[in-house]
């Protein structure tokens, strides 16, 4: 019998990493929370998890907006357990000349993927600081550490949230609260990535060269590893890529 834990709150969860994250730690025996704009869209992985006997919910939450970032948080803690993990997923990945990135997108861009992870990181540390335990993930990408042409509002954006998760791995990891950021150097195996390739060169799914894609399992196992470390041996940052990635 799997052993049963607290409650891993996964903000910015789709039907990718989100969706393997909160496999892996319901098989793990975690409570897993989805939380994305739209819960409907995770109906599908809900009654998975259910059918196979796990406590999974979903939860509408636009992870930009301070108050139902707390609302969220709050509403887990009262009603279905002490958040033990936190994943911040949200992403923006857009690619768009310099001079085609207009204001609007510039800001979008940072505030989905940085901002919106300042907020959900500091709700995460606000419930864990007072049992002083608890695993906080953030994902990021290539951009988080190499802006390329036509990313520059996707990777200040990575890069801001690269330094939200250093600011407070060295404040919360005293206090015994593991912060993880987790660099993607790769295209991640998922039915987005598959749609982008056969649009950009014409590629199909099948075409795709095995292991030359991140599958999302191997994600998840990252993050489960990270999270079940020694306390002498965190890691912080861990970068995941294909054998065959340049890099």
């Amino acid at each position: 019998m799997v052993e049963s834990h607290g409650v891993a709150i996964l903000v910015g969860a789709g039907d990718a990493i989100g969706a393997a994250v909160a496999r892996r730690f319901a098989n793990g025996g975690y409570t897993v929370c989805i939380c994305r704009r739209d819960a409907a869209k995770s109906q599908k992985l809900v009654d998975e998890l259910t059918a196979a006997g796990h406590r999974i919910h979903a939860f509408s939450v636009d992870a930009r907006r301070e108050v139902e970032v707390q609302k969220v948080f709050a509403e887990v803690e009262s009603s279905i357990g002490p958040i033990e993990v936190c994943l911040f997923n949200a992403g923006s990945n857009v690619n768009k000349p310099l001079l085609d990135t207009t204001e609007k997108l510039f800001f979008k861009a940072w505030e989905l993927a940085c901002y919106a992870g300042f907020l959900v990181g500091r709700e995460a540390a606000r419930v864990m600081l007072p049992r002083r335990r608890g695993t906080i993930f953030f994902t990021g990408a290539t951009a988080s550490i190499r802006g390329g042409p036509g990313f520059a509002a996707f990777a200040s954006a990575k890069f801001g949230l690269r330094a939200v998760a250093q600011a407070m791995a060295r404040e919360l990891g005293p206090k015994n609260i593991h912060v993880v950021h987790l660099i993607i150097d790769a295209g991640v195996d998922s039915e987005a990535i598959h749609q982008r390739m056969k649009a950009a060169k014409g590629i199909e799914a099948s075409e795709i060269l095995p292991d030359s894609l991140t599958k999302t399992s191997s994600i998840a196992d990252a993050y489960w590893f990270t999270h079940k470390q020694s306390r002498d041996g965190w890691t912080h940052e861990l970068d995941l890529r294909p054998s065959v990635e340049k890099w």
